[in-house]
């Protein structure tokens, strides 16, 4: 089976704590990523451990939603979600570098993700995982380089 776990990194010119404030807004994330369009907090969350949010994501092929649970909420350090009850792991990481941050996300297609897919997909679930890893393998970069733009005009 193909790598599971994936990351990349960026650096931008704006503080941690600053930078952190922006990510964790999952509103947001409909403007910087390639496949989700829009998330929305439930009614009275926001971005702390336990909270729940829906994404939509896009590509030509389908739309559909995820429910999201976050995971990591270290203001400045890290913030990360779990979709799907444990599938899949979304993450950023804050890390100070020159007057700025190291920005890095991360993606991981966990052990039961990878069981949902099986009892989802059969003999095609190989497969399905793999379209997931190549469009966050693309996403990644393209994300990190549209959250940068954002931070840096601010």
């Amino acid at each position: 089976m193909t790598e599971l776990k994936l990351s990349g990194s960026i650096s931008v010119a704006v503080a941690p704590d600053v930078l952190y404030a922006l990510v964790s807004d999952v509103t947001r994330m409909g403007d910087w990523s390639p496949v989700c369009r829009a998330c929305w907090w439930d009614e009275g969350a926001g971005p702390e451990v336990g909270a729940w949010f829906t994404g939509r994501n896009e590509i030509p092929e389908r739309t559909w939603e995820t429910r999201c649970k976050i995971i990591a909420a270290d203001p400045g350090r890290e913030f990360a979600w779990e979709v799907n009850r444990g599938w899949v792991r979304w993450g950023y990481t804050f890390e100070s570098e020159d007057g700025g941050t190291r920005l890095t996300e991360s993606w991981e297609f966990l052990p039961s993700g990878i069981a949902g897919f099986r009892e989802r997909f059969g003999a095609e679930a190989a497969a399905q995982i793999a379209i997931r890893r190549a469009a966050a393998e693309a996403g990644i970069p393209a994300t990190l380089a549209a959250i940068k733009k954002t931070a840096e005009a601010s």
